[in-house]
């Protein structure tokens, strides 16, 4: 069996830049066991395999997205990876294309400057004491942080964009916390907000861009700063930038991608 995969970098204008995304077509589903083999042989931090839904009236595919070590509820820049290979790959007509996924609906558009625009949730996030292992494991987290239930991710907001550039978490004591993974944010000095975000719980020690957490990262920074379009940046180091709204109960995340690979997997 072949099976065409494409990798492409998401949330950049360059190759090498931004969050590499492998994207594997599907005619119908493989087992879970294969998805997540395929993941992990691609060792980057998400495989998205969609399959089309001809006829769903609400979706045009069903996407699911893996990372090396498990399956995730959502995940950004490897469904904007998955909207770019549709688009530019198989031809895709229609200004928007439509997902079903774990989080619900989401849908990507094609703006009229080229960028991509994902519609996903605004992500619930409870305000609590910041556990200690989180404490711990990195110096300047403050006593106050954010949980998110949809993903089980913590938020922990730190004082400016140096201290989020210069963080250095304790990845083993962040696994032990038995959940996704570590959202930290700080305002921004070119931009509103400045984000990384480490999920050994997933399996990945530091995600180079991140487009679900701004699920998160949106609503609280917009009620923060008074206002609903933000651009924001990854600062990690291949780092990415996007532009974002809050609107309601959704949110708009936007980026640019770059195409890297094209080629096919062989199975047994």
């Amino acid at each position: 069996m072949t099976q065409p995969l494409y990798q492409v970098d998401a949330f950049t204008s360059r190759i090498f830049g931004g969050n590499p995304a492998a994207v594997m077509p599907l005619e119908q589903w493989l087992p879970d066991n294969v998805m997540l083999s395929l993941a992990m042989e691609n060792n980057l931090s998400e495989t998205a395999f969609f399959v089309p839904l001809p006829d769903d009236e609400d979706a045009d595919f069903h996407i699911r997205w893996f990372t090396p070590g498990t399956e995730v509820p959502l995940c950004g820049h490897a469904t904007l990876a998955s909207a770019w290979v549709i688009f530019n790959k198989f031809g895709w007509d229609d200004e928007r294309i439509r997902f079903h996924s774990k989080s619900g609906p989401l849908s990507v558009r094609q703006a009229d400057d080229g960028w991509l625009v994902l519609d996903f949730p605004n992500l619930a996030f409870e305000k609590q004491p910041a556990p200690a292992l989180i404490r711990e494991a990195l110096e300047s987290a403050p006593e106050t942080a954010f949980y998110v239930p949809n993903d089980t991710n913590y938020m922990v907001v730190l004082d400016d964009e140096t201290a989020v550039q210069a963080a250095q978490p304790d990845i083993r004591k962040l696994k032990q916390l038995g959940n996704q993974g570590l959202i930290i944010t700080a305002p921004g000095t070119d931009c509103d907000f400045v984000s990384r975000y480490f999920a050994p719980g997933a399996g990945i020690d530091e995600d180079p861009v991140t487009g679900s957490i701004h699920s998160v990262l949106v609503p609280y920074w917009a009620e923060k700063l008074g206002k609903n379009r933000l651009e924001a940046r990854q600062v990690s180091a291949r780092g990415g930038v996007l532009r974002c709204e809050l609107k309601g109960d959704r949110v708009d995340i936007a980026g640019q991608a770059a195409f890297y690979l094209e080629g096919s997997v062989h199975l047994p």
